[in-house]
């Protein structure tokens, strides 16, 4: 089933040309109305009417995270203060948070947009939405509850917290689709058990999961463990929200970003140079339809690639292969990169662990050092040293097959490892500044 046939399914040549009338439009916008877009471009020799085509994108300069800090709080807005219905922002945690302003007409959109999205995830009408979001600055919580609206479903504004709660909820009520982080669903399905509750006895099917990257043995575990499909979604604040981009439940492979609204680049994360469809690098979006706070060529750190072969849902518009991590939150250790969701893949087919972990990076003189915690279940736990010993060497023994690197592994207890009703916290970085 398909929301809007018209744009979902339109044939690719109109497509690129609506996002080449709208490129051309935002481009000409920013650079009038934009202080930041109007120096930047002028340091970079390019007009408004040197965009003749999309492959002209290239001429323009990237937009970064730190631009949007720098212009803090309201630099990069388009449009007056008297014409923002709404201001999100990030956390912050890492500096000044990125502040985000909507027109009414950029609200339309995303709820339009997250409208789609839940359609192609399965959802319907008739739907029961349990919305598990976070309520608030941050984007996911409310851009979930317009699209559920816009749909027409019933959607249960639970936010974030009080897992007892949500679990009654979600069994009295008769949830049909959850929204929440990928790590949390699995907490949910732990604390369900841990009630005593059947999974079956509820009425979930789908599970829209988002806000951090997670491998497909994770996917195959939370189908599992929650008697769900469990549909990857993908956005961020600084583009939109949720409904960026998402997987379709016909063939669960890729996501299908919304390409009337957004324009895709996959770039070398070094270079900045574009890669050909196919390629991984860093995923770099333009907004095309953004009123309050048009991003041109934001580069968005999060690692992907393109994949523009058809799908057999009908959408014509390409799909970005699983995020498998940040360009900025990659690790180096002893010249190799490492992701965490790498490191996940090997864990989550290791039998007598639980899918809780985190990475410790230290320093020790000046080598880098790696210890990767892990929780064993309950039946493990309680087995004879000889079995730990064995399951320790198999996990070290993985990893350095997977990424070529040695490095510590250490078994805790089950439940030891905190647990997060957001962003699960997979690094802790002690290694001095540089």
């Amino acid at each position: 089933m398909i929301w809007n046939d018209e744009f979902e399914t339109l044939p690719r040549e109109a497509l690129e040309s609506l996002q080449l009338k709208r490129l051309r439009n935002v481009v000409d916008r920013v650079y009038n109305t934009v202080p930041f877009y109007r120096r930047s471009f002028d340091e970079h020799g390019v007009k408004p009417d040197r965009i003749h085509s999309l492959d002209d994108l290239r001429r323009l300069p990237f937009t970064l995270k730190q631009d949007m800090r720098d212009s803090y709080p309201y630099g990069l807005f388009s449009v007056p203060l008297d014409q923002i219905v709404r201001i999100h922002a990030s956390s912050g945690t890492t500096g000044k948070p990125t502040v985000v302003g909507y027109t009414r007409r950029d609200i339309d959109n995303w709820a339009e947009l997250m409208a789609r999205s839940f359609v192609a995830a399965g959802a319907h009408r008739g739907d029961v939405i349990h919305n598990a979001y976070g309520y608030g600055l941050f984007t996911g919580g409310l851009g979930a509850h317009y699209g559920a609206e816009k749909l027409g479903a019933s959607v249960i504004p639970m936010s974030g917290g009080n897992t007892k709660k949500q679990i009654l909820i979600m069994h009295d009520f008769g949830s049909t689709v959850i929204t929440c982080t990928p790590s949390y669903s699995l907490y949910l399905a732990e604390a369900i058990r841990e009630e005593g509750l059947d999974i079956r006895d509820f009425k979930l099917r789908i599970g829209i999961l988002g806000a951090e990257p997670w491998s497909e043995s994770m996917r195959d575990e939370i189908e599992a463990k929650l008697n769900i499909k469990a549909i990857d979604i993908y956005g961020l604040s600084e583009i939109m929200g949720p409904g960026v981009a998402i997987e379709c439940v016909d063939a669960q492979h890729g996501l299908h970003i919304w390409e009337d609204h957004f324009l895709a680049e996959i770039i070398d994360p070094d270079s900045g140079e574009i890669l050909p469809p196919g390629e991984r690098g860093e995923l770099v979006i333009t907004t095309l339809t953004k009123e309050g706070i048009p991003l041109i060529r934001y580069r968005t750190r999060d690692i992907t690639r393109l994949i523009p072969e058809p799908c057999i849902c009908g959408r014509t518009h390409n799909r970005l292969a699983r995020m498998s991590g940040r360009s900025d939150d990659m690790l180096i250790i002893r010249g190799v990169n490492v992701f965490p969701s790498q490191i996940e893949s090997v864990l989550i087919n290791i039998k007598g662990i639980e899918p809780h972990y985190q990475l410790i990076v230290d320093r020790e003189g000046s080598l880098d050092t790696l210890e990767v915690q892990v929780e064993v279940n309950e039946r493990t736990f309680s087995d004879e040293v000889k079995v730990l010993q064995t399951l320790t060497f198999r996990i070290q023994k993985e990893i350095k097959d997977l990424l070529g690197i040695t490095c510590k592994v250490k078994l805790v207890e089950p439940k030891t490892i905190t647990r997060s009703e957001g962003k699960a916290k997979r690094v802790i970085d002690r290694r001095p500044p540089a």
